[in-house]
């Protein structure tokens, strides 16, 4: 990675304005925190800033707020679990520009960590808006982006306040960088990707990008229909993205052309409705009738999927087999997940849904590396340049050790 790090500069006794990824989920009843692992992926960049004595302004979004103070929303609950993870006590604003938040900025000790308040309560923070950005850089001395999962949004937060003050990458967005990049640089053969989730539209980039350094190419989940149906397969009810029939056949055809082998459903789980209570059986995918849908791969599909991967050595995984919400359709994702959590090779998952799916069943600490960040993972590995990374400082174009 040419970008310069935290490791790069002098943080001793400097504001240091961190832009992390505190999205995390809360419980829709008690609004508990229900998975904290962002705020884990968080803590070696803190860490290190605190130990070198800086002092650590935190901001974030949480949820979707629209530029309203939603209370639900504020960051006090992440700000407390922070602490508890830490170990060290973390101050919350109530604001994340204006007097309150200077008062509080200007009280801090070096090695003190604050979070500001979510900044989405302000329209301004995704309108990129140059004043609110100028005002949040105010704070601080320096910013560090450690937020790779925003890194493909052009908010203020993100890009705006790299216009005042040096830029640099934090650990996790580095980790995240090296790895994904990583893969694609310098992948151990056979490298395999498993794409699911709903669309073929949200992967096609990233698709068309890695053909040719993957040797194998496995399609699962709701966007195998779109692609089963480009070959003239019916799928019933199943959500079918029309518009991408001429793609999924590009692609089929970019594969064979370029020695990819891409494989498809040989059986399916399918069902009349969905629900939690909805009952699934298993066809060949020739069998499919009109009123039925896809909801999850087969068990020929499974032993199939799982008997290739057994070969490879770098895999990267982005998207669920099925409909993973619904227990009895996301038996094809996590027999899977227990597969790669078994492999002796370089597993990669994509963020998101998946990120989630390894998480939930306790199987992350057993993967190479789970990024989190889904879209902008999408981005990167489709070869496109995230606004968030390219603001950053290039290693060796600022000297700071003063």
């Amino acid at each position: 990675m040419n970008k310069m790090t935290v490791r790069d500069i002098n943080v001793s006794g400097k504001n240091v304005l961190v832009r992390v990824d505190f999205n995390v989920p809360l419980d829709e009843k008690t609004g508990i925190i229900s998975d904290d692992s962002r705020i884990r992926a968080a803590l070696p960049t803190i860490k290190y800033l605190t130990d070198g004595e800086a002092k650590v302004i935190l901001c974030s979004h949480l949820g979707r707020p629209d530029g309203k103070v939603v209370e639900s929303l504020r960051l006090a609950v992440v700000a407390r679990r922070l602490s508890e993870i830490s170990g060290s006590p973390v101050k919350a604003t109530r604001y994340c520009v204006g007097s309150e938040a200077e008062k509080a900025v200007g009280s801090m000790n070096s090695g003190d960590m604050l979070l500001l308040e979510n900044l989405r309560f302000h329209l301004d923070e995704e309108a990129n808006d140059a004043d609110f950005s100028r005002t949040l850089a105010g704070l601080a001395d320096i910013y560090v982006n450690d937020a790779f999962g925003t890194a493909h949004r052009k908010h203020a937060s993100i890009i705006g306040v790299a216009e005042y003050l040096p830029a640099v990458a934090g650990l996790l967005m580095e980790k995240e960088l090296e790895y994904l990049g990583g893969i694609l640089e310098h992948p151990t053969h056979p490298f395999a990707a498993l794409v699911g989730g709903a669309k073929v539209s949200d992967k096609v980039a990233m698709l068309e990008n890695i053909m040719g350094k993957v040797d194998l190419v496995l399609v699962g989940g709701g966007m195998s229909a779109t692609f089963l149906k480009a070959k003239s397969c019916q799928v019933g009810m199943s959500l079918v993205e029309e518009d991408r029939l001429e793609t999924a056949t590009h692609l089929m055809e970019q594969a064979a052309d370029k020695g990819v082998r891409l494989l498809l459903p040989v059986d399916v789980v399918v069902t009349t409705e969905i629900g939690p209570k909805a009952e699934g059986e298993t066809l060949a995918v020739e069998h499919i009738l009109p009123h039925q849908r896809i909801v999850d791969i087969g068990r020929q599909t499974v032993e199939n999927f799982s008997d290739e991967l057994r070969n490879c050595k770098t895999v990267f995984w982005n998207g669920p087999m099925g409909i993973n919400e619904i227990p009895q359709f996301a038996q094809g994702t996590h027999v899977i997940a227990r597969l790669l959590a078994q492999l002796e090779a370089t597993t990669v998952i994509g963020g998101g849904s998946t990120a989630d799916v390894v998480t939930n069943i306790g199987l992350a600490n057993k993967m190479t590396f789970v990024s989190t960040g889904g879209g902008a993972s999408l981005r990167l590995l489709g070869g496109q340049k995230l606004p968030g990374v390219e603001v950053l400082l290039d290693k060796g174009s600022l000297a700071t050790n003063g």
